[in-house]
């Protein structure tokens, strides 16, 4: 019990921590209003801060507990044809991202996180969609791809992001389709990087202590998701914050580098 203490008062001793505090509450807004952007947010930063094997266990342990908060209100908007094998294949592809997460030096995850967040974030303002049909091999491609990527950086969200956004679903199926496929896969993702012994316990006991935070952010999100009009121009405020983000992990990246 004292050594969790310990690790308690060391977490909350540096900036580090009061940093990712309000990196998480800006995450949170933007997970509960628009189900998506809190991982791609903390993972770039949680990286620099903490480390880039605690930051996959941190940010998907408090994505995971949020899945579970938002989850109920959504459930039944979700395609779960196209979720079922898309959310199989993103599990099989995990032991390979693990395997990277481990292979891998900090500065070059935060590099490539950082390129996928900006990559991702033009060609959302760019307007392209994917075109191709929903075979289940499409979606299965999209699953592993997602779950490599998610065990790599945390970051699993753009491939899959693209392609549910590629139809012509409303926006509550959307939005219950992104909540659904992490709430169905990050469970998995946490026991399989706490087993292989690439992160340690402390990853979890700072997801605990950003959990308040993040709830409280992702409530209000979700309020004003149900009580807001204008989402095109949250989507652009969004997307720009990201944007930013991606960009100040590739300038640290290549300086570092």
């Amino acid at each position: 019990m004292q050594d969790i203490t310990d690790q308690l008062m060391t977490l909350f001793a540096g900036i580090n921590m009061w940093a990712a505090l309000g990196v998480t509450f800006v995450a949170g807004l933007m997970r509960g209003f628009a189900g998506f952007g809190s991982a791609m947010l903390m993972a770039p930063i949680f990286a620099m801060l903490f480390g880039s094997a605690d930051m996959v266990v941190t940010v998907v342990a408090i994505e995971l507990i949020v899945s579970f908060q938002l989850f109920p209100q959504v459930r039944q908007h979700a395609d779960w044809k196209l979720l079922t094998p898309m959310s199989i294949a993103a599990c099989a592809a995990m032991p390979l991202g693990v395997w990277l997460l481990a292979s891998m030096d900090k500065n070059a995850i935060i590099t490539g996180v950082s390129a996928v967040i900006v990559l991702f974030v033009v060609v959302m303002w760019t307007g392209w969609r994917y075109k191709g049909p929903r075979s289940n091999p499409a979606t299965i491609m999209v699953g592993a791809i997602s779950g490599a990527m998610m065990a790599t950086t945390s970051v699993g969200g753009p491939p899959v992001l693209l392609y549910l956004l590629s139809g012509n679903d409303p926006p509550q199926v959307n939005r219950a389709n992104i909540v659904t496929y992490y709430f169905l896969t990050q469970f998995l993702l946490i026991a399989i990087v706490m087993a292989t012994g690439v992160a340690g316990i402390e990853a979890l006991i700072r997801a605990v202590i950003l959990l308040p935070v993040m709830l409280l952010g992702t409530w209000i999100g979700g309020r004003a998701f149900h009580g807001l009009g204008n989402e095109n121009l949250y989507r652009h405020v969004a997307l720009a914050i990201l944007f930013a983000t991606g960009v100040f992990g590739l300038f640290r990246g290549w300086l570092i580098g």
